[in-house]
């Protein structure tokens, strides 16, 4: 689907992990990650092994643990939702470390940690070890609108334009002495996002208007077919049907 476009989260490679099918992974990891979900937050083994599961991930598609950690910092956020939870709960309080705590708050926030972790982890593995127009072309084929994953790849393809895009305003307003740090600065600012918006806009237009005049017809031509084999979506499926398998355990000896 069209040329390829090197994204940040994503690894070259020749793993078996960079070789297996996009729609195999993306669904795989779809389903790993509601069987992560569906998950007793109480047994605590599950997601260990759910853990264990992904560092074999890890290592068979040669992602670095280092590079899997650093990408894991986009939940921050979430992580520190989370940690409120134990001190706004309600209900019985035990004392950690002198500080009261919810006990119904810490369990909601050991669910929020650990489930999220483990569905980014997944999700960083799958971006990892597949190039983004294999990704679009294994979401088609698991029967997503077509115009969704052609806005998603114009999107991609074009982050980095409009990014250098503000580079070069940034540095043009510098060069005119003009650096605006502080809110009542704000006015400044509001002006460069509407030229940048303006801007992406009329590019768009004409990149849109060139693709026509080749031959554009509402799709990226297919460079390199990925149909998948029934052994393909076997072995794809084996993570999934592992972790369905733990958490069926987890419900079954829940007391």
């Amino acid at each position: 689907m069209g040329a390829g476009h090197s994204h940040p989260l994503h690894l070259n490679g020749t793993s078996a992990l960079h070789r297996a099918r996009p729609q195999c992974k993306v669904a795989a990891g779809l389903l790993f990650v509601l069987a992560v979900v569906a998950t007793p937050r109480e047994a605590i083994w599950a997601y260990g092994l759910y853990g264990l599961l992904l560092v074999g991930l890890a290592r068979l598609g040669r992602v670095p643990l280092p590079f899997l950690a650093r990408r894991l910092v986009i939940e921050l956020p979430f992580l520190l939702f989370a940690l409120f939870l134990p001190l706004v709960g309600q209900g019985e309080r035990v004392e950690v470390v002198g500080v009261p705590l919810a006990r119904e708050g810490l369990w909601a926030a050991w669910n929020v940690v650990v489930k999220g972790t483990l569905g980014v982890a997944a999700s960083v593995i799958v971006a990892a070890t597949t190039p983004v127009p294999e990704l679009l072309q294994g979401l088609e084929r698991l029967r997503l609108p077509r115009a969704f994953t052609t806005i998603a790849g114009f999107m991609v393809r074009y982050a980095d334009v409009i990014a250098d895009e503000v580079r070069r305003m940034r540095i043009a307003r510098i060069s005119r002495g003009h650096d605006p740090r502080w809110i009542w600065q704000a006015r400044a600012v509001a002006a460069a996002a509407g030229t940048l918006f303006i801007r992406s806009y009329e590019r768009g237009e004409r990149v849109y208007l060139a693709m026509v005049s080749r031959g554009y017809a509402g799709s990226m031509p297919v460079l390199h077919e990925l149909a998948a084999s029934r052994r393909q979506w076997l072995a794809a499926m084996a993570v999934p049907a592992a972790a369905a398998l733990v958490a069926a355990t987890a419900w079954g000896i829940r007391p």
